[in-house]
């Protein structure tokens, strides 16, 4: 929902204003408005968000777009003259653009019918607005109306103003004089926020998220900024004889207004009540939308028997708490809850999760089989409860039999699909295991915005690193920058956040030369980085200034063969024909003979586009062509692939030659079809 304001329509008239006066310049996105704007990358997209409820690179397209429309309608240019005049460079990606906006292709414009609200006229605007974004400025009044209505009417009827749905569960605070009955509270925390993160319609922090803030002295609103959740909740507890007393509230967080408080008063024996009718309390006041399916797996008891639960609090506890010794002893306690109640599939989940994280870094599997039953008798117990599914995916990971694992993450971020840990487990695996770089974007920003608070400094910044080079491999420039100043303001001492930043430069700019300069700056900082080394060589390489790439090259060679590195081997060919540019032949015949082998032997989507180039390099062009068709047919590739390749000089033999033109288009298309595609999906989720 759209909560704008009279400053967001002040500052959308800036805006556009901006964009406007960029509007030719292909290369005008949003670091260039942010600088306009005077304002940070960050600040700018959430302030745009906030405003129109659509990312920034949407919102400059769409100006784009308008100014197109205008032309086409009111001047004599073609849709190519008007593409240009626009900022799309090429009018292939313009009239795509153009018909995924309005339904129609550019060529029809005076065909159809646009209908445009009237409203209106600014007096003393000095910025013309495209027509089509007068709606946005009209809606921003309708909303303004709507929501001094609705405040209003809240205060008659006590109903809060619609939000994002998206909150936080800060830890509940321990009231009993027994500091031991802790776990108890723990307990009740860990409850309310796990049958809240069985809700699709809400966005809910992890446990690691607002753990970081039990001893916080923050504010709410600073809280709720750094988390970025509508809602917080607070709770304080304690176990009196046989009784829970328990005070819930619920707050806002920018205004840190106190929107509904509860106290309750249960036995013991009706904790499992207790649990769900504060999750249900909590759901119906932000007015979240919770299924048949939700309810029920909401209201499943884990166990009947009140000392098996016990024993189960106990070992959580101790299980949340971290280190070695807390890990083994809260193994013993789901054991004991397990003797206590042989059906309780929860107890069964976490003992295999427990012996998960006692044996991931170890060499020798300790607990490897006895994982695997206890995670079979989770499974058998409870088949619908993520954390069953959770401990056995991570028992074929812990076997390294990753597709196995595959479907149990699927199905358990189904019945949970808050679940940060299984969001970063499927990331992991559409990153590293099978690459697909949709996939990977989708549960890696899904995950770092439920979990990114769990993280000191210097993970997160690693962690917005790792997002921004996922982001850029797809071909999302401006995203990719968002994420890398993310991740250089949480640790500026991230060495390669600068190392990547060169390259993502280069996608706006073309210039080879800046790209080598920023690398270097890179380099100096670290003379040991041998993987700037050889981007150093192989932009030299691009630049056709074999002596430079030589220099490089020469000094990666000696690391390599001094410290028995097996590493770069995919790098010898155009090393080796470095060598032969500045008179080494022989040696450079020995890197591109090493080169032939390792590309034969590869496993990897890649193998046929390196034995196209080496044909190319031989000059068999036939067999050149012959092996980029197979490529061709590849789904999933880098963006580095269409970025560089054209610049490589291996190409420029046959790169004139009608079929590997008409070859390399179709692979150039399928990338940025591609990259169309993932761009609906994270913006259909909101996630770009």
């Amino acid at each position: 929902m759209v909560t704008s304001s009279p400053q967001d329509k002040e500052f959308l008239n800036q805006l556009i204003a901006i964009v406007e006066s960029h509007i030719a310049e292909e290369d005008f996105g949003v670091a260039e408005l942010a600088e306009a704007m005077n304002m940070s990358r960050s600040n700018l997209l959430r302030r745009v968000k906030k405003a129109v409820n659509i990312s920034v690179s949407q919102l400059i397209n769409q100006i784009r777009l308008e100014r197109a429309m205008e032309m086409l309608r009111n001047s004599t240019l073609n849709v190519s003259e008007v593409s240009h005049q626009v900022g799309f460079n090429s009018p292939s990606y313009f009239i795509k653009c153009f018909r995924e906006y309005y339904g129609f292709p550019p060529g029809e414009a005076n065909k159809h019918v646009v209908i445009d609200p009237v409203v209106p006229k600014e007096e003393d605007s000095k910025s013309k607005l495209s027509k089509g974004f007068y709606w946005i400025l009209a809606a921003i009044g309708l909303v303004l109306l709507a929501a001094i209505w609705w405040t209003f009417n809240s205060e008659i009827f006590g109903e809060q103003v619609a939000k994002e749905k998206s909150i936080a569960v800060l830890p509940f605070k321990n009231d009993s004089a027994d500091s031991s009955n802790v776990y108890l509270i723990n307990g009740l925390m860990d409850a309310t926020l796990n049958n809240l993160q069985k809700i699709k319609d809400l966005r809910v922090l992890s446990r690691t998220s607002s753990e970081k803030y039990r001893e916080s002295t923050k504010s709410i609103p600073e809280i709720s900024e750094e988390l970025q959740v509508s809602f917080l909740i607070e709770g304080s507890g304690q176990k009196i004889g046989e009784s829970i007393v328990l005070n819930i509230q619920l707050i806002d967080g920018a205004s840190d207004k106190h929107l509904w408080s509860k106290q309750y008063r249960r036995e013991v024996s009706d904790i499992f009540a207790l649990q769900q009718e504060i999750s249900k309390d909590i759901a119906e006041k932000i007015q979240v939308i919770i299924t048949p399916e939700e309810r029920n797996r909401i209201e499943k008891v884990p166990t009947e028997n009140l000392q098996a639960y016990d024993f189960f609090l106990k070992g959580l506890n101790l299980l949340n708490e971290g280190g070695d010794d807390n890990l083994l002893s809260s193994l013993d306690y789901f054991k004991e809850a397990i003797n206590e109640d042989k059906t309780f599939a929860l107890a069964y989940a976490y003992t295999a999760v427990a012996m998960y994280y006692h044996d991931v870094f170890r060499e020798e599997k300790v607990y490897l089989e006895e994982m695997a039953v206890n995670a079979d008798q989770a499974i058998l117990y409870d088949p619908t409860l993520d954390e069953s599914l959770r401990a056995k995916a991570l028992y074929y990971m812990l076997k390294k039999d990753f597709s196995k694992a595959l479907p149990y993450l699927e199905k358990g971020l189904e019945y949970n699909p808050n679940s940060a840990q299984l969001l970063i487990l499927l990331a992991s695996y559409y990153g590293v295991y099978m690459p697909n770089t949709g996939k990977y974007l989708e549960y890696a920003i899904k995950g770092l915005r439920l979990d990114i608070a769990s993280m000191d400094s210097a993970s997160a910044s690693y962690r917005y690193l790792e997002l921004g080079n996922g982001l850029i491999q797809a071909g999302f420039v401006d995203e990719s920058l968002e994420y890398l100043d993310r991740s250089q303001a949480y640790f500026p001492d991230n060495a390669f956040a600068g190392y990547v930043r060169a390259f993502v430069s280069y996608a706006k700019t073309k210039d080879l030369h800046d790209t080598r300069n920023q690398l270097k700056a890179e380099f100096a900082k670290d003379t040991s980085r041998i993987d700037i080394l050889q981007d150093l060589g192989k932009v030299s390489y691009y630049l056709r200034e074999y002596d430079s790439a030589y220099f490089y090259y020469e000094r990666l060679d000696r690391i390599r063969e001094q410290q028995k590195l097996d590493v770069y081997v995919h790098e010898n060919m155009i090393i080796g024909i470095t060598y032969e540019k500045v008179g080494l032949p022989e040696k450079g015949g020995e890197f591109i003979q090493s080169y032939k082998e390792y590309i034969e032997g590869d496993q990897t989507i890649y193998r046929t586009l390196g034995l196209s180039m080496y044909y190319a390099y031989m000059e068999e062009f036939d067999k050149a062509l012959e092996y980029l068709k197979l490529f061709e047919k590849e789904d999933n590739i880098l963006f580095w692939v269409v970025l560089f390749l054209p610049e490589d000089p291996i190409i420029d033999k046959f790169k004139h030659n009608p079929e590997f033109k008409r070859i390399w288009a179709e692979i150039d298309k399928k990338f940025w079809d591609n990259n169309s595609k993932i761009r609906l999906q994270l913006e259909e989720e909101e996630l770009l």
